[in-house]
């Protein structure tokens, strides 16, 4: 099983849960929302090696961890993963726009200097912006547009300039969400949970619900479950050998 977008650090008793993350999943990208936090949970789950931790610093946070940009920047060069970093537009973080904006580009030049990051970004609400941030940096790494949700032509776009998309069973519920994933090549798709953030009936979702977006993916593909985990599997060796 792979989640490509989780928040392991962020549930209760998270170590323990990771040791069974650990076990259960072939890979989990662990994204944070600052440096510090990237610190501290690479310190907590070393030695756990199906499990990788990105670094990040959150656009929800940016105006309570814009003091730590210069730690983003500083660490980039050695991290394989960025995440989750990106801009969000929805009317809660409108305000912090300008902030925010400044932080990613500065994060999207730094992978330019070290070609092959892989990079899980946040754009709920700034996807039109986001698509155009990373068409004028092509060059910076590998985007993995988590849980995109805009508008097909900035779907499109997203395509047209090579990103990459994790999708959750959440997205996958409703209908615009399958709407986008139908546009997607299905090669460039991998699955996320977004957890502890997201729940289904109630519960909240354990990194392995990741892989419950087999059967609607099946649909939407018209393809067999199980050719559905190859690809995907198939999907997440190319990102990785891709990566550096």
């Amino acid at each position: 099983m792979i989640d490509l977008h989780s928040h392991l650090d962020l549930y209760p008793d998270g170590l323990a849960l990771a040791q069974e993350v650990n076990r259960r999943n072939e890979f989990t990208l662990v994204v944070t929302t600052s440096p510090r936090a990237y610190i501290a949970t690479s310190r907590v789950f070393e030695g756990l090696h199906n499990i990788k931790v990105g670094l990040g610093l959150h656009p929800e946070v940016a105006v309570a961890k814009k003091d730590e940009l210069d730690d983003l920047v500083a660490g980039i060069e050695k991290a394989t993963f960025i995440g989750e970093i990106g801009m969000d537009g929805s009317p809660r973080f409108r305000s912090s726009l300008s902030v925010q904006e400044p932080i990613f580009r500065a994060a999207l030049s730094e992978c330019g200097l070290h070609p092959g990051k892989v990079m899980s970004i946040h754009s709920r609400g700034a996807e039109r912006r986001v698509v155009e941030l990373l068409a004028t940096t092509a060059h910076a790494g590998i985007p993995l547009l988590h849980w995109f949700s805009g508008a097909l032509a900035e779907l499109e776009n997203a395509v047209r300039i090579g990103c990459w998309f994790s999708v959750g069973p959440v997205m996958l519920e409703g209908e615009k969400g399958r709407a986008l994933v139908a546009r997607i090549p299905l090669n460039r798709v991998l699955p996320e949970t977004d957890g502890p953030f997201t729940t289904v009936k109630g519960k909240t979702l354990q990194p392995w619900d990741a892989w419950s977006v087999l059967e609607p993916l099946a649909e939407i593909w018209g393809m067999p479950v199980e050719d559905v985990g190859e690809q995907l599997r198939q999907n997440l060796r190319r990102l990785l050998r891709n990566s550096s």
